[in-house]
């Protein structure tokens, strides 16, 4: 009987273990994603004044 509850005990840890490293995965995923995203709008918006920057050279 000792034995059917130590198993069950691991088992619970190992899962607990699991579920934390899923957790931590997600959560630094999440972040990469954001700064991601920052980042790409950054260098949309740069393009966008580069652009514009030619396009006012070509009117003066």
């Amino acid at each position: 009987m000792d034995n059917n509850a130590q198993v069950s005990a691991e088992l619970i840890l190992l899962f607990g273990g699991i579920m934390v490293v899923v957790l931590l995965a997600v959560y630094m995923y999440k972040t990469y994603i954001a700064d991601l995203s920052g980042e790409i709008q950054s260098n949309e918006v740069n393009e966008f004044k580069s652009k514009l920057s030619e396009i006012s050279e070509i009117f003066t």
